[in-house]
């Protein structure tokens, strides 16, 4: 009886006797498994990318838009006629479950500064706007609670704005003009890039709300709330208490939809999260598409060794080999492909995913438990198309084998 080791130095012969062939069998299934590397290491990394942008946008934030989510009638959609105020925000931060609450209000305006002009979005907002949204002060500092009781005229920049206003110069210390009025620049904030939704974050300035309310707006109303609530598992519950406080403030009838809408960035996060995953599952799917048809390869090429090596196998069944023997030297070789191809399109997967994060700057994570399935398909490719060769060589007559020309 053929040993184990036998039959696989056997099947090992055969391929390496035929090693073009071998190689252009493999190359379906490398195409296939590098395929599934790079796609799964893109939408792993689209996945991270999105939570470390919500994550960004500020610490276990909170928003609290004006509108109804309802849009019947006549009523406003979310973002609709604002009824929201500062002192919604001030109750606000007097809940259990909340750190923090800055208004915002947001002004689309020309700017002008040393010599420069520039289109941004001037938000007037409170001295925690910083804690809230995790967005530290690089240069200069941010304002106080007395500048914006007194409406100051102070301004804190983005990094965007920074470099079309002032590009050779120190801003701080500086005038800018907004919407004729000057604001002297007395610190720059970090930069965050663009957000999830393709949007520059440091194309910003930041003024006191008060001063965004009485000497530029002339309105009463804030545009959104950002809350902060003291951790990730009071969220939830800082979301009820917050709903419930401003029904209250706003009087709001039972059974009457609310005129503002509170909004968990969590679910946000949730939500692309699933979206990232989905479009990693398609392009995993399409990939592994290429696996099998370099499965169906591996079979093809079988068949015709099988046949090829007719005679040969029919004199060793005539010399004792048994059916068995026969069956599991075909069904390695088909493993053997199958598995090497795997390993050499791994190697391919991860170094095109390393190509991808370099030149294109996209985050390509290659998860292990990807390599190890990748791996684990390859080879289960090469039993499921490998086997019906091995029993179709397994079961030659031996006698007909020998007469094969």
């Amino acid at each position: 009886m053929i040993s184990m080791m036998q039959t696989l130095k056997l099947a090992l012969t055969a391929l390496v006797r035929n090693k073009s062939r071998s190689l252009l069998t493999m190359l379906g299934v490398v195409i296939g498994v590098a395929a599934v590397i790079v796609t799964v290491a893109i939408g792993t990394g689209a996945k991270s990318s999105v939570a470390d942008q919500i994550n960004g946008l500020g610490s276990n934030l909170i928003v609290v838009i004006p509108g109804s989510v309802q849009t019947t009638g006549a009523k406003s959609g979310s973002g609709g006629a604002s009824t929201l105020t500062a002192q919604d925000g001030m109750a606000i931060a007097q809940l259990p479950g909340v750190a923090a609450v800055s208004p915002a209000v947001n002004i689309r305006t020309q700017l002008v500064a040393n010599g420069q002009n520039w289109q941004t979005t001037v938000t007037g907002v409170a001295p925690s706007y910083g804690y809230v949204r995790s967005w530290p002060v690089v240069e200069g500092r941010f304002f106080t609670q007395a500048e914006t009781d007194d409406t100051a005229k102070v301004a804190v920049l983005g990094q965007t704005v920074v470099q079309q206003l002032f590009p050779n110069v120190d801003p701080v210390g500086q005038n800018v003009l907004v919407k004729g009025i000057p604001f002297t620049v007395i610190g720059t904030l970090s930069g965050k890039g663009q957000s999830s939704a393709g949007q520059d974050q440091d194309d910003t300035v930041l003024i006191p709300y008060t001063s965004a309310l009485q000497r530029l707006t002339g309105g009463t109303t804030v545009s959104e709330l950002m809350v902060s609530a003291v951790d990730g598992a009071h969220i939830g519950s800082a979301q009820t208490e917050i709903t419930a406080l401003l029904e209250q403030r706003h009087r709001t009838v039972a059974g009457q939809p609310d005129d503002f809408s509170v909004r968990n960035l969590a679910d946000i996060a949730q939500a692309a999260s699933a979206t990232a995953s989905i479009l990693g599952l398609l392009l995993a799917a399409v990939a592994a598409v290429s696996l099998l048809v370099g499965g169906i390869g591996i079979m093809n090429i079988m068949l015709v060794s099988v046949t090829e090596r007719t005679r040969e196998i029919g004199l060793r069944v005539a010399l004792g080999a048994r059916a068995a023997a026969i069956l599991r030297q075909f069904l390695i070789e088909a493993v053997v492909l199958s598995t090497g191809g795997g390993a050499i399109g791994v190697i391919l997967g991860v170094v095109g995913a390393a190509a991808i994060a370099f030149f294109a700057h996209w985050p390509a994570t290659v998860p292990i438990a990807a390599v190890f399935l990748a791996l684990a398909f390859s080879a289960a490719v090469g039993v499921f198309f490998g086997y019906w060769p091995a029993r179709k060589a397994a079961a030659l007559d031996p006698i007909r084998a020998l007469r094969f020309e």
